[in-house]
């Protein structure tokens, strides 16, 4: 059995779980949101005193990787409906800028014009200067694959290069930096 499916999923207080048989998809909702999920349709979800439970149809090595795949997503939602979650990214070069309007993203990366990128509604967006530090850009809401995937897509319009470091790269990430060339005697 799959040691991560197999695990119960613990419900916060004001924190609610639904599962629906007939189109089989899972709703959690709680004090942030509301966020669903649709299952294979062999796949079974139980909630029991403040508990979820996932279960599988068979064996099989299909089944037993959906089967920790399904946990952690609704353990993600779960996390996601009572705490939300946020990703920093900072902006590392000269000349870098980033300012936020709305949920329009503006960047200026060292390419000849402004890169703008529409950032879903379900995301908080900030663009933070402040005077001495390196510009930062702050995603916040309950859906942490959305955030991660917005924060992939923000990374890869610049990403970091090994021998100055410039780029865009999320707070606290180690970058292994190269030497240059060896100056000629």
């Amino acid at each position: 059995m799959s040691r991560i499916g197999r695990l119960p999923i613990a419900l916060p207080k004001g924190v609610t779980c639904t599962y629906s048989e007939a189109n089989h998809k899972v709703s959690v909702k709680g004090p942030k949101g509301e966020l669903h999920q649709v299952l294979k349709p062999n796949f079974g979800v139980k909630v029991e005193n403040d508990t979820v439970h996932v279960t599988r149809p068979s064996d099989d090595k299909p089944d037993r990787a959906m089967h920790g795949l399904y946990r952690a997503l609704i353990a993600n939602m779960v996390a996601g409906v009572n705490k939300g979650y946020r990703q920093e990214l900072e902006l590392i070069g000269v000349g870098y800028k980033a300012t936020a309007q709305s949920n329009v993203l503006e960047l200026s990366l060292g390419y000849s014009h402004s890169v703008f990128l529409a950032v879903p509604s379900e995301l908080k967006l900030q663009a933070v200067q402040e005077k001495g530090a390196n510009p930062m850009i702050i995603l916040e809401g309950i859906d942490k694959q959305l955030i991660g995937q917005v924060a992939a897509k923000i990374k890869s319009l610049r990403k970091v290069e090994p021998y100055k470091g410039k780029g865009i790269r999320y707070v606290g990430e180690y970058v292994r930096r190269k030497a240059g060339k060896a100056a000629a005697k």
